[in-house]
């Protein structure tokens, strides 16, 4: 059963939903990590075998592969993925930004550049399961930026193959190369490269513990997109909100894991028993009800406040991941939010419409990131070049400060460089 509190009787310490990871699970990456530096291909076979049961015939895979799982797929289902994939394209586009050049006609160009990340890699979690969704939510943006190599990889099925379902979507979204190969031992592939997958410059997507532990060990070899932890939810709704929505809307974050976290804060005792009843009728209907259960009974939270304004306080204290406003009028508290990956707005607007098909990335911050981070975009697949230009009448106005400011700071060679031209 979910557990209910007032909000009042509780500390905010008490109520954050984080998930401490296993000390272990370093140390085993670590050792993964290291084996792939050394033995490149090799050591990815290998834990292909270990880890997936499979024995891929090679790493890559064709575009002939790519082409025959794109047209297994059914077709009104390719239809979906394209119509999900233009709603992003059509989000993302309206990140694009220009550089800028400062120039007063006094000798000095000041200026930035936009220019992509060369080589990214994106990792897509597969085995047992398929997430389409993510292969458009991480290379749309990265096509739009400009990248000139998208690089996917993903664990292979027990017979060496990705789902067509994936390989259809990384057609659709436009994805250079595809390796069979996931985990740990994928990740340190993509940030150090072996024969066969090269090295990238970036490394995006979503992955379980060992996945969020390599991408954290190999950052600063390669930037990394963020280090995510379980699926959270988090639904503020006032008491004319249907139980059996607001329900829903929880156990469709519950179901990813058993470690994740659904969260209700409402200003209603009434709805807070409601839901709480049908979030137990409605686990009954799930297929995956083993883990939506446990994700409810382990991190699963109502918490019941003095009014909306509070509950949004609360939310702002907790940066979850997803937040809903289920409420009569969204927009009128959307400037209250200060920390949310994502908000969902309004009756008719659940969570897993964020996750697919609004536009809208689903690549977010997770475990409170969310108060200094955003969701996954155009800004994560570009860097920005500063670039400065003098002429020699401009650096002649500035080089005593130059000199000034070098020897306050005991650096008498960054002194010289600019007085010795003018000596």
């Amino acid at each position: 059963m979910i557990k209910k509190f007032r909000f009042s009787e509780v500390n905010i310490d008490d109520l954050l939903f984080r998930n401490s990871k296993a000390k272990e699970v370093s140390d085993t990456v670590k050792e993964i990590i290291a084996d792939v530096r050394k033995n490149g291909d090799e050591a990815l076979m290998r834990y292909a075998l270990k880890f997936d049961g499979a024995a891929p015939e090679k790493l890559e895979v064709a575009a002939r592969e790519i082409d025959r799982a794109y047209d297994e797929v059914p077709k009104d289902l390719i239809a979906t993925i394209e119509k999900a994939a233009e709603n992003i394209r059509e989000y993302h586009k309206m990140q694009l930004r220009d550089g800028y050049r400062i120039d007063n006609g006094d000798g000095r160009i000041l200026g930035q550049k936009i220019t992509p990340i060369e080589k990214v890699g994106i990792y897509i979690p597969g085995g047992t399961a398929s997430y389409p969704s993510s292969v458009l939510m991480n290379a749309v943006p990265a096509k739009i930026a400009g990248c000139d190599e998208i690089i996917m990889i993903s664990p292979p099925t027990r017979g060496g193959d990705i789902a067509p379902v994936i390989l259809a979507a990384a057609k659709i979204a436009g994805i250079d190369r595809i390796f069979r190969t996931g985990g740990a031992q994928g990740v340190a592939a993509l940030a150090y490269g072996t024969k066969s997958i090269p090295k990238v410059y970036k490394i995006t997507g979503p992955g379980n513990a060992f996945v969020a532990e390599a991408k954290r060990q190999v950052y600063g070899e390669v930037d990394i997109d963020t280090i995510a932890g379980p699926s959270e939810v988090l639904v503020v709704a006032d008491a004319k909100s249907d139980p059996v929505y607001v329900a829903a809307d929880m156990l469709s974050q519950a179901e990813h894991d058993k470690m994740a976290s659904a969260v209700l804060i409402t200003d209603s005792d009434k709805l807070a028993d409601e839901v709480a009843d049908e979030i137990e009728k409605q686990l009954c209907e799930l297929p995956r009800e083993e883990i939506a259960r446990a994700s409810i009974e382990n991190n699963g939270k109502i918490i019941i406040t003095d009014d909306i304004k509070e509950a949004i306080d609360v939310a702002n204290e907790l940066a979850p991941e997803h937040l809903e406003l289920v409420v009569d009028d969204p927009f009128d508290f959307l400037d209250q939010v200060r920390n949310a990956g994502s908000v969902f707005m309004g009756r008719y607007c659940p969570e897993p419409l964020g996750d697919y098909l609004s536009g809208t990335n689903h690549t977010l911050p997770t475990e409170g990131r969310a108060k200094y981070a955003s969701a996954l975009g155009v800004d994560d697949f570009i860097k920005k070049v500063q670039y400065t230009y003098y002429t020699r009448d401009a650096l002649s106005e500035v080089y005593k400060d130059i000199d000034r400011f070098a020897k306050a700071e005991g650096l008498d060679a960054h002194a010289k460089a600019a007085v010795k031209r003018f000596e």
